[in-house]
């Protein structure tokens, strides 16, 4: 049996398509990735105000991730750090940036920065 990993492969995207895993990415033209990210099935990721996730980074399924909220009219760039993750059912709001290293507890709703290495939950999110 051999050792080896799969060897990770940057997706394709295409403007509100599924990605072959399952994830959709509105405005791909204003969203950056790193490398061995890996983000979730079902997962929706508005990058029409800019969306950039870092390399290492993990998002669950079923997240959603807003450059541009036209329920309360909030837009700006949501930046992902080096190594954060982010658990499944969570909500990234726009202009928010997740530190380094840090992670979002699942079912979370997140709408401020949140600082490198720390742990944050709820709704909304807090240290």
């Amino acid at each position: 049996m051999s050792n080896m990993k799969k060897k990770w492969e940057k997706p394709e995207i295409e403007h509100g398509k599924m990605s072959k895993y399952n994830y959709i990415v509105q405005y791909p033209k204003n969203f950056s990735m790193g490398i061995n990210f890996d983000i979730g099935e079902f997962t929706y990721i508005n990058a029409e105000y800019g969306v950039s996730i870092h390399n290492e980074v993990q998002v669950g399924s079923h997240c959603v991730i807003y450059s541009n909220s036209t329920i309360d009219n909030k837009k700006g760039p949501v930046v992902l750090q080096k190594n954060c993750k982010i658990g499944t059912h969570s909500t990234i709001m726009p202009g928010v940036t997740i530190g380094e290293n840090s992670i979002v507890a699942a079912y979370s709703f997140v709408t401020k920065n949140i600082p490198s290495d720390e742990i944050w939950e709820g709704i909304p999110a807090k240290f």
